[in-house]
C-alpha cells in the first residue's frame, strides 16, 4: 500500500513538472515566434528594432531630401481585405473552405527617383486553413496601386503579385510580403494630398498572363 502511494506521488510529480516544462516551453517560444516576424517586416525596410536608426546619407546636390518626398497612406481596398478558396468546383462557403488569407498590417516607403516616385509597399497577413483542408503551400494574390481620391477615382498606377506560403500542421501561417517596384510620377502639389496606396487581394493575378499575338508578316 505504501509503495503504491509512493508510486502515485512520483507519477504525478512527473506529470507535473512535464506540464511545467510545456506551460514554460510555449511561453517562451510565442512570444519569440511572433518577436521574430515583426523583426522581419521592419528589417524589410531597414535596421531592426532593436537597434537604433541609422542616419540617412545626404542627398545629392539638387536633389531634395526623402522626408521631403510625400508617401501617401495605405489601406486595404474595400472587399479585398480577405482571400478565401474553397474545394475544387466548389464555393468558399461553410465546410467546403480549404483556406482563407487576411491582411493583418501594411507599412509604405517613398524614394524620389528623377521625375518618378519609387515605393516599398509591405503586407502582412495570415492564412489559414479550412474545414476542407488545405494544400502544402498556397498562392496568395496580391494587388497593390497607387490611386488620385476625389471625384472620378483615377488609378495611377497598378501592379499584381503573387507570393507562396507553405502551410503547417497547426493550420495556420503568417507571411509577408514586400511590393518593390511600384513607379509612378511625382504628383503636383495640388493633387498630391489625394493620394492613397491600396492593396487588397486580386484572383486576377493568378490568372496566366495571355499570350502575345504573332505579328502579321
Amino acid at each position: 500500500m505504501v509503495h503504491e502511494l509512493r508510486s502515485s506521488r512520483n507519477a504525478l510529480r512527473r506529470g507535473t513538472a512535464v506540464a511545467l516544462a510545456l506551460s514554460v516551453a510555449f511561453a517562451s517560444v510565442s512570444p519569440v515566434a511572433a518577436q521574430s516576424l515583426s523583426d522581419r517586416f521592419k528589417s524589410l525596410f531597414g535596421g531592426k528594432s532593436d537597434e537604433p536608426a541609422q542616419p540617412k546619407p545626404a542627398p545629392a546636390p539638387g536633389q531634395p531630401a526623402d522626408d521631403d518626398v510625400d508617401c501617401p497612406q495605405v489601406t486595404v481596398r474595400a472587399g479585398a481585405s480577405t482571400y478565401a478558396v474553397g474545394a475544387t468546383g466548389k464555393p468558399a462557403v461553410g465546410n467546403e473552405v480549404r483556406f482563407q488569407a487576411t491582411i493583418t498590417k501594411m507599412a509604405r516607403e517613398c524614394v524620389r527617383n528623377g521625375g518618378d516616385i519609387t515605393a516599398r509597399i509591405g503586407v502582412q497577413g495570415r492564412v489559414i486553413a479550412g474545414p476542407a483542408g488545405a494544400p502544402a503551400s498556397v498562392e496568395v494574390p496580391l494587388r497593390v496601386a497607387v490611386v488620385q481620391g476625389g471625384v472620378g477615382e483615377k488609378v495611377i498606377a497598378s501592379k499584381a503579385y503573387r507570393t507562396t506560403v507553405g502551410m503547417s500542421e497547426g493550420g495556420s501561417v503568417p507571411f509577408t510580403f514586400v511590393a518593390e517596384d511600384l513607379s509612378y510620377p511625382i504628383p503636383s502639389a495640388a493633387t498630391a494630398d489625394s493620394y492613397v496606396f491600396y492593396v487588397g487581394f486580386d484572383p486576377q493575378a493568378l490568372s496566366p498572363e495571355p499570350k502575345a499575338k504573332p505579328k502579321k508578316k
